[in-house]
């Protein structure tokens, strides 16, 4: 049964989105099988695997209220080569609908049993609040994988985020753990990124990822084109550190070397 992955952050802008896509793509570059999730109803994530938003006629919301089943939505991009249950702003009035049916924290975990067994990796891109669609992505996952920026106030996000985490898998979801934390948009030339890099690896250890996602202008390039960077450019730095990210995850399940969600 695939492995399911929440990538969270409750802060935006810290490269949630485009971890999602570009490790999806490097993934299946690996010969995986991989599923993405689109959790935000900003859609940008959809939009960014090359499939527009705007003439959907269902999405992940219509998955979550049980109108239309998760073999029914999958969409096969063109050309990351995962495949794609796809979102845009309608998710919004469902998770208020969702407010109203029992089990709503479980939805997503539900719709996703049909399909599980058909990928390797199933990555979920959640909106950047830790509200009802980002609780059902928790709940579902296997491991949660959070992506943020070295900056300031970065540290107390992350410990608040992982309290959250910590009070999911005692409360629903006693298989959860954190994947790992992923350090993006870094820029070695700035002393504030390079202190709390520090920091993160001397607090957290286990928990950082090796790899490094640098700011990259083909990495902020590639969305507009509907494309991942690995097919837009890539030979890019950017390219090149997700298929790296992608091998150290390989690495880390074949050593079981993935970290419990510990309070802070």
């Amino acid at each position: 049964m695939g492995k399911v992955i929440a990538v969270a952050n409750q802060k935006g802008g810290v490269g949630k989105t485009t971890t999602c896509i570009n490790l999806a793509a490097s993934l299946v570059a690996t010969r995986r099988r991989v599923l993405l999730i689109d959790m935000d109803p900003q859609g940008n994530a959809t939009m960014g695997s090359g499939v527009d938003k705007n003439s959907l006629e269902q999405t992940t919301g219509d998955m979550l209220l049980g109108d239309v089943s998760a073999d029914e939505l999958l969409i096969k991009t063109e050309h990351g080569g995962f495949d794609l249950l796809p979102a845009n702003i309608n998710l919004t009035a469902a998770e208020v609908a969702l407010m109203e049916l029992p089990d709503r924290e479980r939805r997503l975990r539900d719709a996703l049993i049909t399909v599980q067994e058909d990928y390797d990796y199933l990555l979920v891109d959640c909106p950047p609040s830790l509200n009802l669609l980002t609780l059902n992505a928790l709940v579902a996952s296997h491991s949660v994988m959070i992506p943020m920026q070295c900056e300031y106030y970065a540290l107390e996000g992350l410990t608040a985020l992982l309290d959250t985490v910590e009070q999911i898998r005692q409360a629903v979801n006693p298989r959860l753990q954190v994947e790992g934390v992923l350090r993006t948009m870094f820029d070695p030339r700035n002393n504030l990124a390079n202190d709390v890099s520090g920091q993160l690896l001397m607090h957290f250890p286990d928990q950082v990822y090796r790899t490094i996602i640098p700011r990259n202008v083909r990495l902020a390039e590639a969305p507009s084109h509907g494309l991942p960077a690995i097919n837009y450019d890539k030979g890019s730095r950017g390219s090149l550190a997700y298929l790296a990210l992608a091998g150290e995850i390989l690495r880390r399940e074949d050593t079981g070397s993935v970290s419990n969600a510990v309070p802070v």
